[in-house]
Parts: structure tokens; sequence; C-alpha cells
């Protein structure tokens, strides 16, 4: 008998209300993501990407619902407590959010940040937590550790707040972590060593991950698995080899062709 999904999500739906009515975001979305495994989920902006996974993080905004099913360690989410969401997130399952800017608390060093992760969920002293997040930003192959774990956010680059974001994800060693666009705004080289990085941590610690993008690309080079949203909607799923070179969806096959290629380059 194979083990059971990490995630499973089941008709998920998320609504919105609005000075105009009732706005339908994400519709009967129904995935699962295997222990180990990277499951991209890429389509265009608005397609209703991060906001199925931020009902997922039970983070959506004051006026939106979620409905369905979705299981994390087979713990229900949907519905969940706060004391039991509180519990799950940052600890188990945690989410890398698209502009580390916004997501990092401003008036605090990004080192204490995550050594406050570690003092909640871990119940170890500040001393250790601080030792512990040093740790992790070294991991993370953060510049100057030393230096820069006691910065402000506003004193590190894009890739450095990035670093200290996967860092503070995976600072209780969560068996799930969702990353929202984790290269939007960072240079191309800069992309490529985040990139790296994630695959790396996933094959060292047995992570799964949720890789959600609008680049292709970025899905080829890390995801296990390829599941193709479209107006709050999946309409392909499958192997990333074959969904990204032999796409059966028209919208799928539009994706692809809107990507970039070299003048001159070959297949």
């Amino acid at each position: 008998m194979s083990p059971a999904p990490v995630l499973s999500i089941e008709d998920l739906d998320v609504r919105f209300t609005s000075a105009h009515g009732e706005v339908h975001c994400v519709s009967n979305l129904s995935l699962a993501v295997e222990r180990g495994e990277c499951l991209g989920v890429v389509g265009e902006s608005g397609a209703g990407k991060s906001q199925a996974f931020l009902a997922v993080m039970g983070l959506l905004a004051v006026n939106g619902r979620a409905s369905g099913h979705v299981r994390f360690e087979s713990e229900e989410l949907i519905g969940a407590s706060q004391d039991t969401l509180d519990r799950i997130r940052g600890a188990r399952l945690a989410m890398i959010l698209q502009n580390p800017m916004t997501a990092l608390t401003p008036h605090l060093r990004v080192g204490d940040q995550i050594a406050e992760l570690l003092v909640k969920h871990l119940a170890v002293s500040w001393r250790d937590a601080r030792a512990r997040a040093l740790l992790l930003l070294t991991r993370v192959q953060l510049p100057e550790p030393d230096r820069h774990a006691w910065q402000y956010p506003h004193e590190l680059s894009g890739g450095m707040r990035q670093r200290v974001m996967i860092a503070a994800a995976l600072a209780c060693d969560p068996a799930l972590i969702i990353a929202d666009e984790p290269t939007t705004a960072l240079d191309v080289t800069v992309q490529a060593q985040i990139l790296a990085l994630l695959a790396e941590l996933k094959r060292s610690r047995e992570l799964s991950l949720v890789l959600i993008t609008h680049d292709l690309g970025v899905a080829a080079g890390l995801a296990d698995r390829v599941a193709v949203m479209q107006a709050g909607r999946i309409v392909e799923c499958g192997p990333a080899a074959r969904v990204l070179r032999s796409p059966t969806h028209a919208y799928t096959q539009s994706l692809l062709r809107a990507m970039p290629h070299l003048a001159g380059a070959t297949s």
C-alpha cells in the first residue's frame, strides 16, 4: 500500500465578496502532493494559483471564503481552529511568499525573525534559537551570515531576503514548503542560485515542495509533476516531462508558445 500524500486537496473552492458581488477565484480544485516530490503549479497571473494555496494555509484575506477539503498529513485544514493552524503553520507546513520585503517584519533583524519561529514551535531558548538561525542562514548560503543575520530586511539585497525566507521556512524541518513565485524580481543569476538551492534542499531533506510559478522554464527545472491552472481550474496535470514536451490542452500549448526563445536556438 502506497503512503498517503503529504497534502490532499479535494473540490477546493475559493470565493471573495466585493462591492460588485461574489468573485469565484478557484473552482473544484483537486490535487495531491506526494512525499518528497515537487509539484509545479503553473499558469498566467490571475489564474488562482496563489489564492488556492493561501486557502490551504488559512491565509485568505478577510473577504475570502474557502470550501472543500484540504488534508495535510491527514489533518483537515478547512474550518480548522486558529490554534490548529498556528500549531501546523511554520512548523510542519511552511510558505515562501512572493515578496520577501513585505513578508519579513521590517523592524526586526532577520536572524531574530527566524529565532522567533524556533522559540515558538520548538520551545528552545533564545540563545539556542539564535545559534540555530545562524546555522540555517549558513545552510541557505547567505553571504557573510555572521554579519547579515543581524541586519534588517531593508539592508539586504533581494536575493539575500529570499534566502532568509527559505531559511525561515526550513527552520522547524517542515514536511512541505509552498514556494509562491520564489524567483520573481530576481536577476537571472540569482534565480538560478535560488532554484539550485531548492533542488538541493529537496534532495537532501526529502522535502515536499509546491512551486507556484507563471514561468514554465522554472517549473521544468525543478518540478516532478506539473499542474496547469486557467481561470481557477486545473486544465492539465501530469509528469513534468510529458506536460512540458507534449501538452494536450490548448492553454498549456499557448503558454509554451509564449515562452521566449533565443534567436537562432535549435530544439
